[in-house]
C-alpha cells in the first residue's frame, strides 16, 4: 500500500475531472475484520465484470464527525489511500496514524490505470463505519517500559487513602451498608486505555511526602480521608497489574496499577487485558515480606493511581478531615493525556 502523490494533488475535491465508467465493478457487501488499536484488515464483494481490468483500490477512511471533531481541519488534507489490487482481504495500517477507540467510516473505489498515468474509476461503494480497538498487552507494555524508566526511586509507605466529600461517606454509609463501591473508570489517560470506561473499582492514593513518610495533607478530591492499613488492599491474596501510563502537559507522570483479589471479576478481567507485575519485584509499588511482616514500597517520581477491584468497607479503616487545601488542578477525572510528550507516548495511534 502506498500514497499516490500524483493521485492525491488531482483529487483533492469531489469535483476531480476523473472519469467514471460503469463497466469497473462497485465494491459491495464490505467487511472489515482483525481490527487492532492501528489497523484493520477490508475486503468486499465484486462483479466479476471487468474485473480483470482493476489495478488500483482506493480507500476514504475518514474520523466519524461528533460535535467534538475539530472544526479546524482543512479540507484538502487527503483522506484516500491508493492502493495496487493485490488479493482481499488487504490490511490497512498506520497510514493514517489510526487513534485507538476511535469510530471511523470508510468507503471503496476501484480503479484502472491508464498509460497517460489518470485514472478511470468505478462509483463510491456504501460507507461502513467501525470502530478501532484498545491497546493490546503488547501495547501497554511497552507504555509499562516507558514509565519504568522515569519511576524513580522507591519510598516506604504504610496506607492507602481516598479523599472524597463528607457527602460521599454520608451516602456510603446510609445506601450501602458502610461499604464502598466498585464504579467505572473514567476517560481520562491514555486514549486507548482498556480500562477506562471498563473497569469497575475504587481510586485509591499510597503516595506520601519526601520528608514526613506520611500521605500529603493537601488533596484535589475532598477534605475527607479514609486511610487503610497497606495489607488489608495489596497482600499475597491479590494480583497486581499496569494500567496504563499518561501526564496532563504538565512535569509530573501518572501511573495507573490495579490491584485485584486472586479469582475475583476484576482480576479475571485484567487478567485478559493488563501486564501483570510482580508484587515483590516491579519499579513501582511492592510488597514484601520481612521478619514476619509485610513491608510497602511506592515509586517516588511517579503519581501512583490504585484501583482496587472489590468493595470496601468503611470499617477496616478510619475517616478524618485533612488540614490542607483542595488543589482542584490535580485531578485527574476525565483528563486527557498529552499526545505530544515524548515520555509517556507509544508509536501506534494516540
Amino acid at each position: 500500500i502506498c500514497r499516490d502523490s500524483e493521485y492525491v494533488a488531482r483529487n483533492k475535491s469531489q469535483d476531480s475531472g476523473i472519469a467514471e465508467m460503469e463497466e469497473l465493478p462497485v465494491p459491495h457487501n464490505i467487511r472489515i475484520s482483525n481490527i487492532t488499536c492501528d489497523s484493520f484488515k477490508i475486503s468486499w464483494e465484486m462483479d466479476s465484470k471487468s474485473k480483470d481490468r482493476i489495478t488500483h483500490y482506493f480507500i476514504d477512511l475518514n474520523k466519524k464527525e461528533n460535535k467534538n471533531s475539530n472544526k479546524f481541519k482543512h479540507k484538502d488534507v487527503p483522506t484516500k489511500l491508493v492502493a495496487k489490487a493485490v488479493p482481499l482481504p488487504m490490511t490497512v495500517r498506520g497510514h493514517w496514524f489510526l487513534s485507538p477507540r476511535t469510530e471511523y467510516t470508510v468507503a471503496v473505489q476501484t480503479a484502472s490505470k491508464q498509460v497517460d498515468g489518470d485514472y478511470v474509476v468505478s462509483e463510491w461503494s456504501e460507507i461502513i463505519e467501525f470502530c478501532t480497538a484498545d491497546y493490546s498487552k503488547v501495547h501497554l507494555t511497552q507504555l509499562l517500559e516507558k514509565a519504568e524508566v522515569i519511576a524513580g526511586r522507591m519510598l516506604k509507605f504504610s496506607v492507602f487513602y481516598r479523599n472524597q466529600h463528607k457527602e460521599y461517606f454520608d451516602y456510603i454509609r446510609e445506601h450501602h451498608g458502610n461499604a464502598m463501591q466498585p464504579s467505572v473508570k473514567d476517560n481520562s489517560g491514555s486514549h486507548g486505555s482498556p480500562i477506562s470506561g471498563k473497569l469497575e473499582g475504587i481510586f485509591f492514593s499510597c503516595s506520601t511526602e519526601f520528608n514526613t513518610g506520611k500521605p500529603p495533607q493537601d488533596s484535589p478530591y475532598g477534605r475527607y480521608r479514609f486511610e487503610i492499613a497497606a495489607e488489608k488492599l495489596f497482600n499475597p491474596n491479590t494480583n497486581l497489574y499496569f494500567g496504563d501510563f499518561y501526564c496532563m502537559y504538565t512535569a509530573y507522570h501518572y501511573v495507573i496499577l490495579v490491584i485485584a483479589p486472586v479469582g475475583s471479576p476484576g482480576d479475571e478481567f485484567c487478567k485478559q487485558r493488563l501486564p501483570q507485575l510482580n508484587s515483590q519485584d516491579n519499579k513501582f509499588l511492592t510488597c514484601r515480606e520481612e521478619d514476619g511482616m509485610l513491608v510497602y514500597h511506592h515509586a517516588q517520581d511517579v503519581i501512583l493511581e490504585v484501583i482496587y477491584t472489590d468493595p470496601v468497607d468503611l470499617s477496616l479503616g478510619t475517616v478524618a478531615e485533612i488540614t490542607g487545601h483542595q488543589l482542584m488542578s490535580l485531578s485527574t477525572a476525565n483528563a486527557k493525556k498529552d499526545p505530544s510528550c515524548k515520555t509517556c507516548n507509544i508509536s501506534v495511534g494516540r
